[in-house]
């Protein structure tokens, strides 16, 4: 792990091929109340995620469109639609040798989802036609539907066994450079086989002592952290403990940066960029006063939700993080950051973003860094934390701030925690997680903290 600042990643192009012609962005024929298929909604997804000014699939969650449909094909459209983002690179690879050019971005799309049902086991015939029509009702591009019939027809008989030969999915020239730089060639594989495997569902039980009781009755896994791993694609509000909220959703990772802060009865603690609220939530069940800030009002309202669930207690503030002003016994701050850690749960981040942007969020992190520190009462003692791979986003800001101020320091004791992994703990003193990490059990996001103390 380097002990200085890398270059920040330079943009690449992690979106992949391009299409050249000016209908990828061609709107569907489709009336405004006409509900979509989930597969038109997965498609439409990949537009957005893919197109000239790429979203983030949780961005469009609560889109008007993909709202119409209802929940099960909803839940569908959103898995198809990340689960081909998880394997774009080995679409393209089986569709290059079909494609003899590549078509606009809509069809495209409409290829590389059909590429992945049939390479994961879709029926041939259902996957085809849908998507032929699909491809019919497309403006200016419906005469490409024999294109899409003949390319999907040769994918079809190649099959599970070539897709099955192919790689892993590698991560863009972005994220690659600084990953291998820190960690090394060898150890990204592993990461990106991680990522290649996805992600299961990782619940906190409100009470840790309950934990045993409550994996035994979800018939779950207990996690040496205390986390309960079930697996994915449960539907989570119909799971015995949702209602009366003795537990949320939370991946195992997520929930060791407020596990470390240790919040006790009565001490004043505030949660730094809350929302949207699992780490809030377990320092609450402490019995601490928690003050809950995010600069989103719209995340806080599902904190707020969660909080009506459980039956816990925090004050809620909407404000910026660089302004809050106070004192405190015990300051958690999940830094914003690349997010480059929870890749295996959305792929689509490393083909919607190009690592332009982190520069600005190390500058960022830093200041809030600072700002927080200036938080603690006398003997306080903070939590930094990123869901960031990149060293810059969390090694590195301890080291400097260490050498800022002469009377912090990081507290190693937080980190002899039950399931914490000594070979995990870094040279200054935090914890580095990676998704490689408990590879057997399932993994787990990738994450950075430390704990600092004040004299």
């Amino acid at each position: 792990m380097p002990s200085h600042r890398s270059t920040p990643p330079r943009k690449g192009n992690p979106r992949g091929n391009r299409p050249n012609s000016d209908a990828a962005a061609a709107p569907r024929r489709e009336t405004p109340q006409r509900i979509p298929s989930a597969r038109e909604a997965a498609v439409r997804m990949l537009n957005e995620v893919l197109g000239d000014e790429p979203r983030l699939l949780s961005d469009l969650r609560e889109a008007p469109w993909l709202s119409r449909l209802d929940p099960p094909e909803r839940a569908r459209a959103l898995r198809l639609a990340t689960e081909t983002l998880r394997w774009l690179e080995r679409c393209d690879r089986m569709l290059a040798k079909p494609l003899q050019k590549q078509p606009p971005l809509p069809v495209l799309n409409i290829l590389r989802l059909g590429t992945y049902e049939l390479g994961t086991g879709g029926a041939a015939h259902g996957v085809v036609n849908d998507l032929v029509q699909m491809t019919n009702n497309l403006p200016q591009l419906g005469h490409l539907k024999g294109l899409v019939n003949a390319v999907l027809r040769k994918i079809s008989d190649a099959g599970e066994e070539q897709w099955n030969k192919l790689r892993n999915p590698r991560l863009p020239d972005w994220l690659r450079g600084p990953l291998v730089e820190a960690y090394g060639a060898e150890r990204l594989l592993a990461f990106e086989a991680a990522h290649a495997a996805g992600a299961a569902l990782d619940l906190t039980p409100r009470d840790p002592a309950s934990a045993p009781e409550w994996a035994e009755k979800l018939n779950g896994t207990l996690l040496p952290t205390g986390s309960i791993r079930l697996e994915a694609g449960v539907q989570v509000s119909a799971l015995p403990g949702y209602d009366e909220g003795a537990w949320w959703v939370q991946d195992a990772a997520a929930a060791l940066p407020a596990v470390l802060l240790n919040a006790r009865p009565g001490e004043r603690v505030i949660d730094l960029c809350a929302a949207p609220g699992g780490k809030t939530l377990q320092l609450a069940a402490t019995g601490a006063t928690v003050t809950a800030l995010d600069i989103s009002a719209h995340r806080l309202k599902r904190l707020e939700q969660n909080l009506t669930r459980t039956g816990l207690a925090a004050e809620v503030l909407a404000g910026d993080a660089l302004e809050v002003e106070g004192a405190y016994d015990a300051v958690l701050l999940d830094a914003p950051c690349s997010a480059t850690g929870t890749i295996r749960r959305h792929p689509d981040l490393p083909v919607a973003r190009d690592g332009d942007e982190i520069g600005e969020l190390i500058g960022l992190q830093e200041a809030m860094l600072e700002h927080a520190l200036g938080l603690l009462a006398p003997g306080g003692r903070l939590v930094f934390c990123t869901c960031s791979l990149i060293p810059d986003e969390g090694e590195c800001h301890i080291e400097e701030a260490l050498l800022r101020h002469p009377g912090l320091s990081v507290d190693r004791s937080a980190l002899d925690h039950p399931g914490i992994d000594p070979a995990w703990i870094t040279e200054e003193g935090g914890l580095r997680l990676t998704p490689d990490n408990w590879a057997e059990l399932g993994g787990m996001d990738g994450f950075y903290m430390a704990v600092l103390r004040k004299d």
